[in-house]
């Protein structure tokens, strides 16, 4: 019941209890006066009776009126008073005190407000936190991966600088070496900038109604050039509806990084990717499997995680940030699908994703 309501109806008892109360008062009194007692209604048995009646009038709109009083307002302090200790703790930084109420009243409603209040300030505490501890792994993580080239090239250039490339042969191969370091440090600011565009929501895309079949013959006649030591092979079946809503930089982007990651651990002599496209009932799905060295059970949950690879010293034998696969997970899940990975080590890695299907107009 609202307050209103209940206001509303403490007003009405307040007028007919003492009135139903009078009524009861008079009988009684005339009753016990005038038939038990056998007084007669007239001189000081009547200035009695109506003294009387009087102070228990006077006494029963008191007690109503309290009674009302104390039961109306008992059910508006209550609540008032727990949520003003619910606030006093949430200013003192306690977030874990329930303050939900199963009153359907104006209080109760205010309580459930102040309770969804109560819990987006722990949810947005609790991300403070989170952001502050990937905050502090993300400066450690890009403090180490920037370090090594970084070192690398100041190292070269002393040795230029000292002297000790003292031959036009050794010159060129620090020379060589600097551009290398150099190349892979700007790469990984470019990844480390691209992925925070991407996690900040702040990347720009421009969605169409692609062709995945002709797009991916079109990349793997690029690949074709770039990797011209590696087997390259396309399966798609003919005559599937294999439309798909994609921004085509971004996807390019994403596939390419997979391709990369998978050349980085190719081991075979025989190295080998290919690419599987499937129509399914709302999605299209794209498998890109190698025969490289694999990925073990337990490191394969990770893989999508920022700055994870699976060298658990972080060297840089293989190249790269750590950023790339997470970067084609952020870039697949902006256009609405989901990314995954099977592997089995010693025998290679197949990475899937679906993408929605499009309509063209």
């Amino acid at each position: 019941m609202s307050i209103k309501k209940r206001l509303l109806l403490s007003n009405i008892a307040m007028i007919i209890i003492p009135v139903v109360g009078f009524l009861i008062i008079e009988i009684l009194l005339g009753y016990l006066f005038f038939v038990m007692g056998n007084l007669e209604p007239e001189g000081d048995s009547l200035q009695r009776f109506m003294s009387y009646r009087l102070v228990a009038i006077i006494l029963l709109l008191m007690v109503t009126n309290g009674l009302l009083t104390y039961f109306v307002s008992r059910t508006i302090i209550k609540p008032i008073k727990r949520l003003n200790e619910a606030a006093e703790k949430i200013k003192q930084g306690d977030l874990d005190h329930n303050i939900q109420s199963k009153k359907k009243d104006e209080l109760g409603q205010l309580s459930n407000t102040f309770e969804e209040m109560r819990i987006s300030l722990k949810q947005a505490k609790e991300t403070q936190a989170k952001y502050e501890a990937n905050r502090q792994e993300l400066i450690a993580s890009i403090s180490h991966d920037l370090r090594t080239p970084v070192t690398s090239i100041k190292g070269y250039v002393q040795g230029v600088m000292d002297g000790v490339a003292d031959s036009p042969e050794k010159l060129d191969r620090y020379m060589q070496t600097i551009y290398d370091k150099t190349d892979q440090l700007e790469k990984m600011v470019d990844e480390l900038f691209i992925y925070s565009k991407l996690d900040l929501d702040r990347m720009p895309f421009q969605f169409e109604v692609l062709d995945i079949n002709a797009y991916l013959d079109d990349i793997i006649e690029e690949l074709t050039f770039q990797y011209n030591q590696i087997t390259l092979e396309f399966i798609a079946d003919k005559g599937q509806n294999f439309l798909v809503k994609a921004d085509r930089e971004q996807l390019h982007r994403a596939i390419m990084n997979v391709i990369t990651n998978s050349v980085k651990y190719i081991d075979k002599k025989k190295a080998m990717i290919r690419i599987r496209l499937t129509e399914q009932s709302e999605h299209v799905m794209i498998a890109v499997e190698d025969n490289g060295s694999g990925i073990s059970e337990n490191e394969l949950p990770y893989i999508f995680d920022r700055f994870y690879r699976t060298d658990t010293s972080r060297n840089s034998r293989t190249g790269g940030s750590g950023l790339g696969l997470a970067i084609v997970k952020k870039i697949i899940e902006a256009h609405g699908g989901t990314i995954w990975a099977d592997s089995e080590p010693g025998h290679g890695t197949t990475i899937y994703f679906q993408l929605k299907k499009g309509e063209q107009k």
